[in-house]
C-alpha cells in the first residue's frame, strides 16, 4: 500500500495497517468510564510508582514551556495534564481531552486539588477529529491513548494538525519487546500480576484487554514509519524497562 504525503510517498504494509485495527470506540469508552473509579490507584499499584518517571519523560520531551498553549490527548484522569501545567504556569494554558465522560470528571477534581491557578480546560471530545483549529499548540503529549485508537494514523494526522510548526508531542504507551526473553517477562505479568490485581477490584475483564491491545500495537520502528505518514518531520521512538515501555517523541 501506497501512501502519498506532500510528494512524500512512504510504503506502510499490509500488516502495519492490519495492526493498527482495535475494538468499536464506544467499547474502549466504556471500558475507560468503568475503570475510572480505581485508574489511578491501580497505576501507582501496578507500575510501583514509575509510572509517574516516565510521565515526567514525556513532559519534558514535548518541552513543555512557560507561557506554552499545551494539549494532552487522552488525558484519562489528568496525570499528563496536571504535569503540563507544572511546566507552562499561570502564564500558559493546558487543555485535557478525552472521550471518557468519567475520567474527565475525576481529572476536573484533581486540577482543584493539585493546580487551582493554571488556566486548565477538560473536553469531552474525539483524538480522530481534535475540535481544535490548525497550528494551534506548542507542546502536546499522549499517555495510553494511541494503542486504543480505532485508527492510529488518523489520531497522529489531528496531532499533528493542530500543532504549530516546530511543535513537539511526546506520546507513551506500553509495547510488546522485540526481545522474547522480556516478552516472556512481559506476558507473566500480566497475567500474574495485572489482571489478579486488576480481578481484585471486580475489573478483570476490563485489564484483561491491556494484553491483546499491546499484540495489535505497531512496534516503535512502525510508528516511526506512521509518524512520517502524518506529515511529522521528525520522529523518534525511545524503548523503556527492555522495550515493554516506550516514548514516540515527534516534531511537527
Amino acid at each position: 500500500m501506497t501512501v502519498l504525503y506532500d510528494q512524500k510517498e512512504l510504503i506502510l504494509d499490509q500488516s502495519l495497517m492490519t495492526k493498527t485495527a482495535s475494538p468499536a470506540a464506544a467499547e474502549i469508552r466504556a471500558i475507560f468510564d468503568r475503570i475510572a473509579p480505581i485508574y489511578d490507584r491501580l497505576n501507582d499499584r501496578l507500575s510501583f510508582g514509575q509510572h509517574q518517571i516516565w510521565k515526567l519523560m514525556a513532559v519534558k520531551w514535548s518541552e513543555a514551556k512557560l507561557g506554552d498553549n499545551a494539549l494532552d490527548v487522552c488525558c484519562g484522569s489528568g496525570d499528563l495534564a496536571l504535569l503540563l501545567a507544572k511546566q507552562i504556569g499561570i502564564s500558559g494554558r493546558v487543555t485535557g481531552l478525552d472521550f471518557a465522560r468519567e475520567q474527565l470528571a475525576i481529572a476536573k477534581q484533581r486540577q482543584m486539588a493539585k493546580c487551582p491557578t493554571v488556566p486548565m480546560e477538560w473536553l469531552e471530545g474525539d483524538a480522530l477529529a481534535l475540535p481544535f483549529a490548525d497550528n494551534q499548540f506548542d507542546c502536546a503529549t499522549m499517555g495510553y491513548g494511541l494503542r486504543n485508537v480505532t485508527d492510529i494514523l488518523l489520531s497522529l494526522q489531528e496531532l499533528c494538525r493542530v500543532l504549530k510548526p516546530g511543535a513537539k508531542a511526546a506520546i507513551l504507551d506500553f509495547h510488546r519487546p522485540d526481545s522474547g526473553y522480556m516478552q516472556t517477562i512481559q506476558q507473566w505479568y500480566l497475567a500474574n500480576i495485572v489482571v489478579p490485581t486488576a480481578a481484585d477490584l471486580g475489573m478483570k475483564e476490563e485489564y484483561a484487554y491491556i494484553n491483546p491491545s499491546i499484540d495489535r500495537f505497531p512496534t516503535g520502528t512502525e510508528q516511526v514509519k506512521l509518524a512520517q505518514a502524518a506529515d511529522f518531520s521528525q520522529a523518534v521512538h525511545y524503548p523503556l524497562i527492555g522495550g515493554m515501555m516506550g516514548i514516540l517523541v515527534l516534531t511537527k
